[in-house]
């Protein structure tokens, strides 16, 4: 009996020990998702309005299957299985020990892929939108309310619709995709041992 209450009391320690908020790292993220907000939509405000539609309308697509493509990482380390990217990692193949500290801290990227980028593409997309639909409705004389309705609409489904298309890839092929990004961070970044 005193060992089942050891064991009861030693999984509700690791259990509270689990649950310890990281105040830094909400921090952190908090700073950085500010400062890239603060980039991205003054880029946008900046450059948006002073090109012709279409170049404007492909930056939009462009912001929106950025968080599409981020929203796909974050999925796909959360949905990864850590096993295979150990043993390639004790291999040495480029990139599986990116892998490795990518699913170690998936939490941390999925919140960085999914909230950060994917949220401020979301927003900046919405801004990017709004200017793209008042020089359309100037450009072809028609009700500024109504342009900026189905511009907002079609970028919302597009976002969505992507983004659920993404999900379903990210989760069935999420070792595959965790491998690529991981190789192409391996270009700029190297693991400090």
């Amino acid at each position: 009996m005193n060992d089942l209450k050891k064991s009861i009391k030693k999984q509700l320690e690791s259990t509270r020990k689990k649950e310890i908020i990281n105040y830094n790292w909400i921090f952190k993220i908090t700073l950085i998702a500010f400062i890239m907000s603060f980039l991205f939509s003054s880029l946008s405000e900046i450059v948006i309005p002073n090109v012709n539609i279409i170049l404007g309308i492909i930056i939009l697509i462009i912001f929106v299957f950025i968080g599409i493509i981020f929203d796909i990482i974050g999925v796909a380390v959360t949905a990864a299985d850590i096993k295979p990217f150990n043993s390639m990692s004790s291999r040495k193949i480029k990139g599986a020990d990116i892998a490795v500290v990518f699913k170690k801290n998936a939490d941390k990227v999925s919140s960085f892929c999914n909230d950060v980028v994917g949220d401020i593409c979301g927003i900046i997309s919405g801004s990017a939108g709004s200017i793209i639909a008042i020089a359309i409705s100037n450009k072809i004389n028609f009700n500024n309310y109504y342009v900026m309705l189905f511009i907002t609409a079609l970028i919302a489904s597009i976002t969505i619709g992507g983004k659920a298309l993404g999900k379903t890839y990210a989760i069935n092929k999420s070792n595959r995709i965790l491998y690529r990004f991981s190789l192409f961070v391996s270009y700029f970044y190297k693991i400090k041992k």
